[in-house]
């Protein structure tokens, strides 16, 4: 073989099983961190606009009465914690019984924290600051605080929900991102390892003509040399995006292999432009190109053919070109572009760079030229 290497530089759920991977979906999603963490902003943001009313209770009151009465805000807090618990053990629950549940609980806690607030008033007014006995601790004032504690543990919950069913559709869109990830590595991988095996075939056929007549020097490196190409193409990964000088190296061991089959008859010119040789492409991407070469231009050929592999950058383009002279009966075929291999290369540049990534093929006379282009990676 005479080389010349030129490198310049979801529906409703009707089972059990559904209804309890739903159910662990929102039990995952409702987060106690984010509980206390909406229950603190809520309920500071009452303390806030509470802050008026306050200073009418306490017409002459120093900060320390201010700050004992805004104190029941942390016992407020506290008892959301029981809500919380309470929404996340009803989840398995339908609508109606659910939110006669939640209805239920946030009127036990506004009592329970309406019940605190008197008792707490009297206490404070017996050894704290006797200013507090002109608050009132009668049913009136209960009825009113048992509303307003009522309005505020209601949003407390709706919030919960708020903030749960957005967190749920960030992690369902985290899950389906992941799977469609998978799904194209996937995808990738069976169209990487999708090969035309007839290249295996022939190899292993041409060594064991070459050990039947005695061969034997060229049937050992020929093994070797099937032996590397194999190893790097089952270790490469189908995703991975090598530089384009690595990769013109691997269809250069590919092409030394072949040159041991065809002798003189095989020519082979690789050529990298300098600025397009560190431009990723992915792994083996070429490989069905060369071998269409050799099945279509030198094979059938009994007069020398040149294969020349090249690369090169046109903008932010990279322009990667595999064309041979050979004058083979199946370029035709080529040219009709229905192989497996060049739907593979279609499939994988669609999967990884959409319509920016092309393959064109073009029947010559003599020959044949296939062309990827296919947007710079450096």
């Amino acid at each position: 073989m005479a080389t010349v290497l030129r490198l310049d530089g979801m529906g409703a759920a009707t089972s059990p099983a559904r209804a309890a991977a739903f159910g662990g979906a929102v039990l995952r999603d409702a987060g106690w961190r984010e509980a206390v963490l909406l229950t603190v902003a809520l309920w500071t943001f009452v303390a806030i606009i509470y802050l008026p009313i306050l200073f009418e209770r306490h017409p002459s009151a120093t900060w320390r009465s201010l700050l004992l009465d805004e104190a029941t805000l942390c016992v407020s807090m506290l008892l959301a914690m029981p809500l919380f618990a309470l929404y996340r053990g009803t989840h398995g629950l339908a609508a109606g019984p659910r939110t006669l549940a939640l209805g239920i609980g946030v009127l036990a806690v506004s009592i329970v924290q309406v019940c605190f607030d008197l008792l707490y008033t009297g206490l404070i007014a017996d050894t704290v600051d006797t200013a507090w006995e002109n608050l009132p601790t009668d049913l009136s004032r209960a009825y009113r605080a048992t509303f307003n504690y009522l309005c505020v543990f209601g949003v407390n919950v709706v919030l919960f929900q708020l903030v749960t069913a957005r967190r749920h559709e960030l992690v369902q869109a985290q899950e389906l991102a992941q799977a469609l990830h998978t799904a194209q590595h996937a995808q990738l991988a069976a169209l990487r390892y999708q090969l035309n095996p007839h290249f295996l075939f022939n190899t292993l056929n041409a060594i064991s003509a070459m050990i039947v007549t005695r061969r034997n020097e060229e049937a050992e490196l020929m093994t070797d040399k099937l032996s590397s190409f194999l190893r790097a193409s089952l270790a490469s990964d189908p995703t991975e995006l090598v530089p384009l000088d690595q990769e013109l190296s691997l269809m250069e061991d590919y092409l030394e292999i072949e040159s041991i089959r065809f002798g003189e008859r095989l020519h082979v010119e690789i050529d990298c432009a300098s600025d397009a040789c560190a431009a990723k492409v992915p792994s083996f991407l070429l490989q069905p190109l060369v071998e269409n070469a050799i099945k279509y231009g030198v094979a059938p050929s009994r007069e020398p053919v040149e294969i020349r592999v090249a690369g090169r950058r046109e903008g932010d383009q990279l322009i990667v070109t595999v064309e041979d002279n050979g004058a083979g009966a199946g370029s035709a075929v080529k040219a009709s572009g229905t192989g497996v291999g060049l739907q593979n290369i279609r499939k994988r540049l669609a999967a990884l760079y959409g319509e920016a990534g092309a393959l064109s093929l073009e029947e010559r006379a003599p020959g044949f030229a296939a062309t990827i282009r296919l947007p710079v990676r450096d």
